[in-house]
C-alpha cells in the first residue's frame, strides 16, 4: 500500500469517532499509514481532545449536517433537522469540495468512511477518486438477515434506511458492526463485522465499584439525572457529557459529578463501575458488554437508531431499556443480569481478521469505473416492512 488510508468521520456523539480511533489503532499496529483524518462538525458540538490526542495525523474539520433537537437538548427534531440542511446547503457544497480536495492531494488507496453522510452525497455527483470503505453498526439494516426491533414506526424504518443507504452511496464495501453474527456473514458488499474495541477496553483491569457511570449524548438530560439523584443522593454517579457548560469536572455535590468528554478516563470509570447508563449509541453498549456491565440504555426521543440499539442490545444480553433516565429500572434489573461477556469476546475476537482481510481482497481488485462504480445500496430502493 503506497498512500495509506484517510478516514472521514462523523462527529456526532463519540461513537463513530471512538471507531475511527481503533481503526487508526488497528492500521498502524500493522504497519499501514493513515494520511489524514476528515471529520464532519457542527457549531453545537466540539471535537473532544482524546481523538486529537490519539490520532498522529493530520485532522481537517468540515462543516456536515447533524441532528436537530429541540430547545432543551433532549429530542431529535427530523423536520427541523431536514430543513436545516438544506438551509446550509451551500455550506455544505463547499465542504464537499473540500472533501474532495483532500483526496486529490493524499492520493489514498482506500477512504474509511465512518458514516458521514457527505461522503455518500459526493458519490451522487461524481465518485471520489479512491475506494471506498464504509464502516458503521447502521449498515446492519442493510442486511437482509436483520431483524428490527418489533414496535418501531414504519416510516421511522423507511427512512433510517434510506439515509443509510445514502450514507453508503459510492462505497465499493459496507462493513456492519454487530452485537452477534448472523449465520451470512457476507451479502453482495456487505460484510459483517464484531465492533471496533480499542485497545485500551482490552487493557482495563477490572473491579466492581460503587458508582454508576452515565453517558449523556444530549446535555440537556442532565437535569434528569440531578433531579434523580436528588431523590437517591446515597448512589455514587459520575457522568460524562459534551456540554460545554462542564469543564473538566464539575461535582454537583459528593455523590454526583460530571465530567466533560475523556476517553481514557472515561473507561478507566466503566471498568470500575458497577453499571453503566447511556442513550443506546453502539459503541459505549459494545464497551459495557466486553467488560461485563450491565447497561440500562435510554434512545433519546426520536432518535430511532438508539430506539433499535436499545432493543437489539438487550436481545445479546447487555442489559435493559428505558424511555427515561429512571435509573430505578436498572437497580431492579441489576439481580437478574445474566453476564454474556465470554460470547461476546470471543466475537469480537475476530474483528482483525475480518477487517485486515476485507481490505486486502478490496485492493487487489481494479479501481471501477464511474460507468459501474456503484455496489452500494440503491438509494431508490424500496424496503419491505417486514
Amino acid at each position: 500500500m503506497n498512500n495509506g488510508f484517510v478516514f472521514a468521520v462523523q462527529g456526532e456523539g463519540r461513537g463513530h469517532l471512538t471507531q475511527a480511533i481503533a481503526m487508526y489503532e488497528l492500521l498502524t499496529a500493522n504497519g499501514h499509514h493513515v494520511a489524514a483524518v476528515l471529520i464532519g462538525s457542527s457549531s453545537r458540538r466540539e471535537i473532544p481532545s482524546f481523538v486529537r490526542e490519539r490520532i498522529k495525523a493530520p485532522i481537517i474539520t468540515f462543516l456536515s449536517p447533524n441532528f436537530a433537537t429541540d430547545k432543551k437538548n433532549k429530542s431529535i427534531r427530523i423536520g427541523k433537522t431536514v430543513y436545516n440542511s438544506l438551509l446550509h446547503w451551500h455550506k455544505y457544497s463547499r465542504s464537499m469540495k473540500l472533501i474532495r480536495e483532500v483526496v486529490d492531494t493524499y492520493k489514498p488507496d482506500m477512504l474509511l468512511n465512518f458514516y458521514e453522510p457527505l461522503i455518500g452525497v459526493c458519490s451522487l455527483f461524481k465518485k471520489l477518486n479512491t475506494k471506498v470503505v464504509s464502516i458503521a453498526h447502521q449498515f446492519i439494516y442493510l442486511h437482509p438477515e436483520f431483524t428490527f426491533p418489533a414496535g418501531g414506526n414504519k416510516t421511522d424504518r423507511y427512512f433510517i434506511k434510506k439515509y443509510t443507504a445514502l450514507t453508503a452511496k459510492g462505497s465499493d464495501q459496507l462493513i456492519a458492526l454487530s452485537f452477534y453474527p448472523l449465520q451470512q456473514q457476507r451479502y453482495k458488499n456487505i460484510i459483517v463485522s464484531p465492533p471496533l474495541l480499542r485497545k485500551e477496553v482490552f487493557d482495563q483491569t477490572l473491579f466492581n465499584g460503587n458508582h454508576i457511570l452515565i453517558y449523556l449524548l444530549n446535555s440537556g438530560y442532565m437535569q434528569d439525572i440531578i433531579n434523580w439523584h436528588k431523590l437517591n443522593p446515597e448512589q455514587i454517579l459520575h457522568c460524562f457529557t459534551d456540554s460545554k457548560t462542564v469543564k473538566g469536572k464539575w461535582y454537583y455535590d459528593e455523590t454526583l459529578c460530571f465530567h466533560s468528554l475523556n476517553d481514557h478516563t472515561f473507561l478507566h470509570f466503566m471498568a470500575n463501575a458497577k453499571a453503566l447508563v447511556t442513550t443506546a449509541g453502539f459503541e459505549s453498549v459494545c464497551e459495557a458488554m466486553y467488560l461485563g456491565k450491565p447497561v440500562l440504555m435510554v434512545p433519546v426521543k426520536g432518535h430511532f437508531e438508539q430506539w433499535c440499539n436499545s432493543r437489539d442490545a438487550a436481545k445479546a444480553g447487555a442489559g435493559t431499556y428505558a424511555d427515561e433516565f429512571n435509573l430505578d429500572v436498572l437497580l431492579q434489573y441489576l439481580p437478574h443480569h445474566q453476564n454474556k461477556t465470554e460470547t461476546f469476546a470471543e466475537w469480537s475476537s475476530e474483528t482483525k481478521h475480518i477487517l485486515m482481510n476485507s481490505f486486502a481482497e478490496l485492493l487487489q481488485q481494479p479501481m471501477e469505473t464511474e460507468t459501474s462504480m456503484d455496489t452500494s445500496p440503491d438509494f431508490n430502493f424500496h424496503p419491505s416492512f417486514s
